[in-house]
């Protein structure tokens, strides 16, 4: 069988795109991923080496959230329509939406990671004003969601958001992402600090609530705080705030976020709006007890093994992290807790296994590999 899956390199797409291609090629699936956004680093693709069945081919195409990038979409679709021609999959693991909208005859199927309609209203509580750009990316959103054979969210209440603000797909469902648990470490001594991961510009990650209180003991927060569309840089960043306690420490590589996780005792969910949350299951994996904003994502997905604050409330959270700070054992019961559930229901393996029987119900039986 051969999958074509497309994919961006500025966000946690990205990560999940790592897993998802890596456990299809080690089940013996060929592979071609075509990515978009920034052409990535060396350090980004050093996971590709020696897989097999992969043909990878970068490209900078503007993503659809990106403004001024309906010229970009028109052509990296028409570039999408050229490597299909040259590659001949039988499949399409589409995780933008426009491209939902391709004319091929095989099946695609689109995954919902997240989009800028459910952002907005999660984060600034209103729908957001009827602009040209928002006209455009509403019409492509809708024209890729209608025309694919399938669409996947990473929660229900993800896939809840999509049918809310572009309507029902005709095959919805879900597959909640997962990582390697090889990837992380759970077995060193814990420091007694509090770490937060994401991108730090992004109000919907709320980063900022980090710093509305003075802390017990050290936060690290970890991330890019520059916006990865320029138009929308604002120049204001949390790296300029000063108080004792926080750290911010920018982008970590993949050894440096081992290492803080492995060392953290506790992992800040302070999202307001979350689709999934790869960084919680990180952390999860890492042994971290999780203290998690009260939204229902974090609900789903976490159920009794995170130990929320109220929402969106700084005094809920330092209240949260005083009172894991002062109880050990309690902070060690939720940081089990959180690993345990994360090992049953979010673990790379899961997830491609999720998606393989997927495939197996849009392609032809001889296609799918065992």
């Amino acid at each position: 069988m051969h999958v074509l899956v497309t994919a961006d390199t500025v966000g946690g797409v990205w990560t999940y795109a790592r897993e998802l291609v890596t456990g299809l090629a080690r089940r013996g699936v060929q592979v071609t991923l075509v990515s978009f956004g920034d052409i990535p680093t060396h350090t980004q693709t050093e996971w590709m080496d020696g897989l097999k069945g992969l043909d990878y081919r970068p490209t900078a195409f503007r993503l659809e959230w990106m403004q001024e990038a309906e010229q970009d979409i028109q052509a990296s679709s028409d570039y999408l329509l050229e490597v299909m021609e040259d590659t001949r999959p039988d499949l399409l693991h589409i995780n933008q939406f426009c491209y939902g909208a391709l004319p091929v005859s095989i099946p695609k199927i689109v995954v919902a990671h997240s989009d800028v309609l459910s952002w907005w209203v999660a984060v600034k509580d209103e729908d957001p004003r009827e602009v040209e750009w928002l006209r455009w990316y509403r019409e492509a959103v809708s024209t890729g969601l209608g025309s694919a054979t399938a669409v996947v969210a990473p929660s229900r209440w993800m896939l809840n958001q999509i049918e809310r603000h572009y309507g029902t797909p005709a095959q919805g469902s879900v597959i909640y992402n997962g990582r390697s648990p090889a990837l992380f470490n759970p077995h060193v001594s814990k420091d007694d600090c509090v770490l937060s991961v994401g991108r730090v510009w992004d109000p919907g990650k709320q980063a900022r609530l980090l710093t509305q209180f003075d802390p017990p003991l050290p936060i690290y927060i970890v991330g890019t705080d520059e916006h990865a569309d320029a138009a929308l840089r604002t120049g204001t960043s949390i790296a300029e705030v000063d108080k004792a306690g926080i750290h911010y420490k920018g982008p970590q590589s993949e050894g440096q976020l081992r290492h803080l996780y492995g060392r953290a005792a506790m992992y800040a969910a302070t999202s307001r709006y979350e689709p999934f949350g790869l960084a919680p299951l990180e952390a999860a994996l890492s042994r971290c007890a999780i203290v998690a904003n009260d939204i229902p994502t974090f609900h789903e997905l976490w159920g009794q093994t995170a130990y929320y604050f109220r929402q969106n409330d700084a005094q809920s959270l330092a209240d949260a992290v005083d009172r894991l700070h002062r109880d050990r054992e309690l902070r060690l019961t939720y940081a089990n807790l959180a690993y345990n559930r994360a090992r049953q229901r979010y673990t790379a393996d899961r997830m491609v296994e999720d998606y393989m029987a997927l495939y197996k119900t849009l392609v032809p039986a001889g296609l799918v590999a065992a």
